[in-house]
């Protein structure tokens, strides 16, 4: 009984997220508008955001060179509002690349501490290094009578991932944790997850935060908050089934074969994706990690 009303919820959360995700509305071919002051730009398959104030911008990851220089023309035919804060959302260079451009508007660059220690072993060039980080749970970033809510919640992507709260939108920006209507993971492998903590931030998203939309940092502009719930859905529901399959003493080199999840199979590159996420979730079983 239980199964079936998780399958009946997982169902119904994949219908809601084009029938009930606010709208996004185009300003250009890369942003989108969420709501007053605040968008969402978009390149080559990640996706930021920027608040607009009356005391200049909070912009968040550059994204890469290009990206940031085209981010940068897009809040310019929007605002002449000064460029205060670039927030990086977690380590990645694939989304914190690039942000020389906007360090040079003179925005100043802001991190979760966690994050320092990857910029420091792993030196790029093209990432400009943080010059405020906090510590703990939360921060909240406040300029121009706008606040954009710093959240952490332990190690999942990594462990210096962000979630950032717009209140008066009631969203919120997760990186990488959700792709809506999608698999776990950009390749499918997830080796930078951790399986039991991804699980328990994306519950503590849903139960902490007070949100009805996110914006995700890849996929479509905005969704429904049923998007973090069917992705925790799968996930758990992908633990099981690996589980399950050890217990049952099926040879490792069979488990993942042995491996189907019938209603999530309408999520995107779930034929593709699945039996490799299912593979991190065998090497968690198998050696701990």
């Amino acid at each position: 009984m239980k199964l079936g009303r998780c399958i009946l919820f997982t169902v119904s959360a994949a219908l809601s997220l084009a029938a009930h995700a606010r709208e996004a509305i185009p300003v250009s071919a890369k942003t989108h508008r969420i709501g007053p002051g605040v968008y969402t730009f978009s390149h080559e398959g990640a996706r930021n955001i920027f608040l607009v104030t009356a005391a200049g911008v909070i912009a968040t990851d550059p994204i890469s060179k290009e990206a940031a220089a085209l981010l940068l023309t897009e809040i310019r035919a929007i605002t002449d509002q000064p460029i205060r804060y670039v927030v990086y959302s977690h380590q990645h260079w694939d989304h914190v690349k690039g942000g020389q451009i906007l360090k040079d508007a003179g925005a100043t660059f802001i991190s979760h501490h966690r994050c320092m220690k990857h910029f420091h072993r792993h030196v790029n060039p093209d990432v400009v290094q943080p010059d405020v980080t906090f510590e703990g749970a939360s921060y909240d970033l406040t300029l121009g009578g706008r606040t954009l809510q710093l959240r952490y919640f332990g190690r999942n992507h990594g462990d210096c991932l962000i979630v950032m709260r717009i209140p008066e939108e009631k969203a919120v920006f997760i990186v990488d944790l959700v792709t809506p209507g999608g698999v776990s993971g950009g390749s499918g492998w997830m080796n930078d997850y951790y399986p039991k903590d991804y699980i328990r931030s994306l519950q503590a998203i849903e139960e902490q935060l007070d949100f009805e939309h996110m914006i995700g940092g890849h996929g479509a502009p905005i969704a429904p908050k049923s998007a973090v719930t069917e992705r925790r859905l799968y996930l758990e529901a992908l633990m099981a089934a690996v589980k399950a399959e050890l217990d049952k003493g099926t040879p490792r080199g069979e488990i993942l074969e042995n491996i189907d999840l019938p209603e999530f199979r309408h999520l995107r590159n779930y034929d593709t994706h699945m039996k490799l996420n299912a593979e991190r979730m065998l090497v968690y079983y198998a050696i701990g990690w």
